[in-house]
């Protein structure tokens, strides 16, 4: 007589559920592998589908105007490609002037900050034995200077594969702005029937957060990049227009990206002198309470509510994967993975979330 196995949920682990671990850690680890045999394939998609979900509103905008979609799609594109090239034509040149001049001018830097730790260290030998020396950091800038010589030679030889690259993903992004309900349909079409209310809310919420992010690095990135670029040419810390590029980027990581700009300009303004220091550490307090009470509420509202500790962990997770352009995926894997968990997980259970926020500030204060 065939007897139903039935597993007790409170009961120790058994055969089956020992099993049932074994095929999820063998299914990860097959996932991991995939993941990493076809890293820039799944880079490439990522981008591309990320771009999708922030233009698609602008498609939609020309679309509600009587612009033909795929008219719509063309005109964005050229759009883009426009202020693609005129950033490279007119931003790189002086950029790359000011971080060469950086590179040389970085033992000097040091020395400079070196002198003036040794000054407020002096009763503390070991603290100065501590620091590198002139030399030793020149040696260190050489080698950065070669490692970026010869990433850049890499990327001149590789240049045509870089275009081609480059054309692959704008063709891409047409099809998939042109035509883009086939493939909703096809995400909708693959989710069980009990899960298809999930999947929807879920592609609905990746949708507003990504175009909320987007926005807030447009004009967050460019009011935020200027006024550090420009407070810090108007107290006299050099190269500005670096520190401004640092300020745009840092948006890409709310949160933390405040923190990662501050570092290299401290460090510079510290080189040039206890004056200059104070300066740009009022210009950057100044820049990001304005952004943090003024900016951040009124662009992104209530859609981006990501933990720092998130944040973090997944810049280093797909900067590791994915190189520098893992950076960008940062945020977006960060919030699908949240929302994942929210929806799927979290929202079926119906949690008493303020219950749980109780008990969790107990354990921290220490109470029972």
């Amino acid at each position: 007589m065939n007897e139903t196995h039935r597993e007790d949920p409170h009961g120790p682990l058994n055969y089956y559920g020992a099993r049932r671990i074994v095929w999820l850690v063998f299914f990860v680890f097959i996932i991991w592998l995939i993941l990493r045999a076809l890293q820039p394939v799944i880079l490439l998609f990522a981008l591309v589908f990320l771009l999708a979900m922030v233009l698609n509103p602008i498609v939609v905008w020309l679309q509600k105007h009587r612009v033909p979609r795929f008219a719509g799609v063309i005109l964005v594109m050229l759009a883009l490609i426009a202020v693609t090239t005129t950033i490279i034509l007119f931003a790189i040149p002086p950029l790359s002037r000011q971080l060469q001049e950086l590179m040389h001018s970085t033992p000097n830097m040091w020395q400079g900050i070196r002198t003036r730790i040794e000054s407020l260290t002096k009763n503390y030998p070991e603290v100065r034995e501590a620091l590198p020396r002139t030399d030793e950091m020149a040696g260190k800038v050489g080698a950065a200077a070669a490692t970026v010589g010869n990433f850049l030679l890499q990327s001149t030889l590789g240049l045509v594969g870089g275009v081609a690259s480059a054309l692959l993903a704008i063709l891409l992004l047409v099809f998939v702005l042109a035509n883009p309900r086939p493939l909703v349909t096809a995400y909708l079409a693959l989710a069980p029937d009990r899960y298809r209310e999930q999947a929807h809310r879920t592609l609905g919420r990746m949708m507003r957060q990504m175009i909320a992010w987007a926005r807030g690095v447009a004009i967050n990135g460019v009011i935020t990049g200027v006024s550090i670029g420009s407070l810090l040419w108007l107290v006299g810390v050099q190269p500005a227009l670096i520190f401004g590029v640092f300020g745009f980027l840092g948006e890409f990581l709310p949160n933390i990206g405040a923190f990662l700009v501050s570092i290299p300009i401290l460090l510079v303004a510290l080189s040039m002198g206890a004056t200059k220091f104070w300066l740009a550490l009022g210009v950057i307090v100044l820049v990001y309470q304005v952004e943090l009470n003024v900016l951040v509420p009124g662009v992104l509202g209530k859609e981006m509510r990501l933990h720092p500790v998130n944040i973090l962990f997944f810049t280093l997770a797909t900067a590791e994967l994915f190189g520098f352009l893992g950076l960008f995926l940062a945020v977006p894997a960060a919030a699908l993975v949240q929302i994942v968990i929210d929806e799927f997980y979290l929202q079926p259970r119906k949690i008493d979330a303020a219950a749980l926020d109780r008990e969790a500030a107990a354990l921290i204060e220490g109470r029972k």
